[in-house]
């Protein structure tokens, strides 16, 4: 429904979501404002697998406006009924209710937007904007001799407690956020370290916040704001808000968190001053992504992020209303028949049972689950979230910029945003920036800085860098870039992380080399060069004793010193990485074309990060960060050149590809300390025009955003950038119509 997040640090939401936020945190995802898209947060999902049943209207311009607009079947308020209660999935019941701590969630995050203040929210072309309800007014009102920012608030805006919200909460959440006392325990603290003063104004709706450095993205502060019994002392920081949080001040409150039942209970708050809102409470069930439609189809929850799988049973569900079923007069029908009938509802061939009395069992529960999802539709956008190819250049081949920026001219990313979003009726328009996404002020597609696609300028690169067709290798297979998995099993002989045995491999646990090999069982040619073409063959790669179609590659395997140009690719495993899997194979192939092969790794969900990203023990993986509305803070650390801490060790912020330079640093350092905001969406174009030539990582695409809701659920579904306005949100009145969608065209 809103972009995955995962929480206020490094620790991603998982290989799904998201490294969201978010998220793919990095979150999905996936930011601690309401819809505030923190880059702390990393996105580990590319979406959800394209599939042909989701066509629709589809556009190839990138123009200045969001390439898919919010898709929420909304309404104005008169149109919404009175009451209800809304069940809604998130990934899990969140840890923490304080969106600061570094084991926030996604969840985390809607339950701030729903009951906490923000200071700024995110509108549907990914800006900030003011929010009415908490500030009259918040504006710079002196540059010299230091920046001074004015808060005027709502003057109704108080706390559950009757107590009225002012600079003592203001004061009490810089002091918790400013990095000067570790006694808290906060994820980050951009932005609050700026700040010298906080005071009381001319009376008590005002609050002056005065800044020892000039801040540029002020309006990214106090997004959410707690009260100071939360941030007032770390006990009440660090544990206070984890499971409740007993002073609020939005249009709901926490009634409760209860793991056991996986719920977060929202009510109505009473003492709102805003537009009340509609429902009367909002449910957080925790569903795993992989049972989302089950769920709602047994009324489990009414709204759901869904995978593209799902969509198409929804969607199947409402097109074959009133048809019969091939389980009629089907008793004596045979295991063969009744799989075959199984496979062409779309059941998943690999969790069907064998025995035809369990088959039947099965099919007859999914045509139950079909019937009622007929009472659902699909609403679907862009997330504030883009899929990249990320290339660690701390060692082996990609170390050398000219090998990255071969992998890069390579890539048809035209034709990788065609595989995943065109099928799903969505703008596939790859992604030319890193710092922001179309509709954005800051966007502007900088890829020219790398190139084009050019498979001979590729060539030219690594010809150039010493790899050769024809050398030596010493041991045929062993990828050359970073040595094996660091401190796993593996190490000791055993296997490590998401080793899976496959003896049809040639023995390799768990990985495959694409590439490799172009001979078959004969020994003759398998390649297919008919079907072979420049910018890489549609569909998903074989690997399981097919090689890639090589037209134009050079004879055999390029090598330097004895080694195979191979580069290790990473990806998860577990349910939903469909879609990041079908994306590598593609890239596999297409960097097969210049002679770089692939040896593809795939690792559980719960160590992709943690033990491969993070680590640096990859040469290629795909994840997602969250485009932000403030990415001269939140991108600073993703692409900051890494430094040599003190005990010797490389501190690498949240750049896990380690490729960095001083130059941009200073880039956004400048665009951090301009009040213009012109002046500094122009250094940040030159910034990311600098982090396309230094190739550590390759923006492909923005995620699908697919959400499936209930018929007649209202101002609720695919929201992209725009943040959700829970008191909106309801059930449509009887008679009442909703607005055709700006996203089904």
């Amino acid at each position: 429904m809103s972009h995955r997040g995962v929480g206020a640090g490094q620790r991603p939401e998982g290989a799904r979501g998201t490294a969201r936020p978010a998220t793919t945190a990095p979150h999905s995802h996936d930011g601690g404002t309401s819809q505030r898209y923190r880059r702390s947060l990393a996105f580990l999902t590319a979406g959800a697998l394209a599939v042909p049943l989701l066509a629709g209207c589809g556009s190839d311009d990138e123009g200045s406006k969001p390439l898919a607009g919010p898709d929420i079947a909304a309404v104005a308020r008169d149109a919404v009924a009175e009451g209800g209660t809304l069940k809604m999935a998130v990934d899990a019941v969140p840890e923490t209710l304080n969106t600061f701590q570094a084991d926030a969630d996604a969840g985390t995050t809607r339950v701030a937007q729903a009951v906490l203040p923000s200071m700024f929210t995110v509108d549907a072309t990914g800006k900030p904007v003011r929010n009415p309800d908490y500030l009259e007014s918040a504006k710079v009102i002196e540059t010299e001799p230091r920046q001074v920012v004015l808060y005027k608030l709502n003057q109704q805006a108080v706390w559950s407690d009757g107590r009225e919200i002012g600079a003592a909460d203001f004061a009490a959440q810089w002091r918790a956020l400013s990095g000067k006392d570790s006694a808290y325990w906060t994820a980050r603290n951009a932005g609050y370290d700026r700040i010298a003063q906080i005071e009381r104004g001319a009376n008590d709706l005002e609050v002056r916040v005065t800044f020892d450095r000039p801040y540029a993205d002020w309006r990214s502060l106090f997004s959410p704001l707690y009260p100071k019994d939360v941030m007032g002392t770390p006990d009440t920081f660090n544990d206070g808000a984890r499971r409740k949080l007993s002073v609020t001040a939005g249009p709901f409150k926490v009634d409760k968190v209860d793991p056991a039942t996986k719920d977060v209970v929202l009510t109505r708050s009473p003492r709102w001053w805003g537009r009340p809102a509609k429902l009367d409470e909002i449910d957080l069930h925790a569903v795993p992504r992989d049972k989302r439609a089950s769920a709602l189809a047994a009324g489990t929850v009414d709204v759901a992020d869904i995978d593209a799988s799902e969509a198409e049973r929804i969607i199947i569900a409402g097109r074959d209303k009133g048809t019969g079923t091939p389980l009629q007069g089907a008793g004596k029908t045979s295991a063969k028949k009744l799989r075959s009938w199984a496979l062409a509802l779309g059941m998943d061939g690999e969790k069907l049972p064998k025995g035809p009395k369990k088959l039947r069992k099965s099919i007859a529960k999914w045509l139950e689950q079909q019937q009622e999802l007929q009472a659902f539709d699909v609403r679907k956008s862009l997330e504030p979230a883009y899929t990249q190819l990320a290339l660690n250049g701390s060692e082996g081949p990609l170390a050398d910029e000219r090998v990255r920026r071969a992998v890069a001219r390579a890539l048809d990313r035209t034709a990788l945003a065609k595989l995943v979003l065109a099928p799903l009726g969505l703008p596939a328009v790859p992604v030319g920036s890193h710092l922001g996404l179309s509709g954005q002020a800051v966007y502007t597609d900088s890829s020219g800085a790398l190139g084009g696609l050019d498979t001979h300028e590729a060539q030219a690169l690594l010809a150039d860098a010493g790899w050769v067709a024809g050398g030596p290798i010493k041991a045929a297979g062993k990828a050359a870039g970073a040595e094996g998995e660091k401190g796993e099993k593996g190490d000791k002989g055993e296997k490590g992380d998401g080793d899976a045995e496959d003896k049809s491999d040639g023995g390799r646990d768990g990985q495959y080399i694409v590439g490799e090999d172009d001979k078959g069982p004969d020994g003759k040619d398998t390649r297919d060069h008919q079907k072979d073409h420049a910018h890489g063959a549609p569909g998903a790669y074989a690997p399981k004793g097919t090689a890639a179609p090589r037209a134009g590659a050079p004879a055999g395997p390029l090598a330097k010193d004895g080694q195979a140009l191979s580069l290790r690719f990473v990806l998860p495993s577990g349910p939903g990485s469909e879609t990041l899997q079908a994306v590598a194979d593609q890239i596999s192939k297409m960097l097969d074309k210049v002679g770089i092969l692939t040896e593809i790794k795939k690792v559980p969900d719960d160590s992709y990060f943690k033990d491969h990203i993070a680590a640096g023990q990859y040469d290629l993986a795909l994840y997602s960060w969250p485009a932000s509305p403030y990415p001269a803070t939140d991108a600073r650390p993703i692409y900051a050149k890494p430094v040599v801490a003190a005990d010797g060790s490389l501190n690498v912020e949240q750049n896990y590809t380690r490729v960095g330079t001083d130059q941009v640093d200073q880039l956004f350092d400048q665009a951090l300390g301009t009040l213009d905001e012109d002046e500094a969406d122009g250094l940040l174009r030159k910034a990311d025009s600098r982090i396309w030539a230094a190739a550590g990582s390759l923006p492909l695409y923005q995620r699908p955003q697919i959400v499936g809701a209930r018929k007649g659920l209202v101002n609720v579904g695919a929201f992209g950038f725009r943040t959700p306005v829970y008191q909106d949100m309801g059930f449509l009145k009887k008679g009442a119509k909703v607005s055709a969608s700006p996203t089904k065209g």
